[in-house]
């Protein structure tokens, strides 16, 4: 049986995972994911944008979790990570965005993407998040993931964003209610 271990990461232990962070984007947006990226990132260009996200993580505004998967000699490397971003605005703050959602592609299967989402949107309900919206390429695998997992679909946008080699992809919206293990 295969274990995954959820890590919350302040701005101390993003700090501490940049590099394994950026090895991770660098695999998934290798494997056709573009997350916001294009082809061509490289591993400095990758940890210049984890180190982008460190003021949010200070302030409270952006929640981060990574994932490791236990292995014969113990927890492996970073192979998963997940985020959230609460608005700031007066009549939003009930709500939050959840962001890249990843997976190592050698660690898929395993129900990595599962376990982040789970742990995502239970601290999201803990801190009184009582909306959580996403968006992702149409007909991706995280499409599935996100259906799975009792999000509702709100609608597809045409064109929307580019896939790493540039070609332009269609862009399904997602929301959730999400509840907590304590409040079910």
């Amino acid at each position: 049986m295969t274990t995954v271990t959820i890590t919350p990461l302040d701005a101390a232990g993003l700090r501490a995972h940049r590099d394994e962070l950026a090895s991770l984007l660098l695999a998934v947006v290798g494997g056709g994911s573009s997350l916001g990226f294009l082809a061509g990132l490289d591993h400095a260009g990758a940890a210049a944008w984890w180190d982008s996200l460190e003021p949010e993580v200070a302030d409270g505004a952006l929640a981060l979790w990574v994932s490791r998967t236990e292995g014969p000699d113990g927890p492996g490397p970073v192979d998963g990570t997940v985020s959230w971003h609460r608005e700031s605005k007066p009549n939003g703050r009930h709500r939050a965005e959840l962001r890249k959602l990843m997976v190592h592609p050698d660690a898929r299967g395993r129900g990595t993407a599962r376990a982040l989402l789970a742990e995502a949107e239970a601290a999201a309900a803990r801190a009184g998040v009582i909306l959580l919206f996403l968006d992702t390429e149409t007909g991706s695998g995280a499409e599935h993931v996100y259906r799975s997992a009792g999000w509702t679909e709100a609608g597809t946008i045409p064109d929307y964003a580019t896939d790493p080699a540039g070609n332009l992809r269609p862009t399904t919206f997602f929301h959730k209610h999400p509840r907590s293990p304590q409040t079910g």
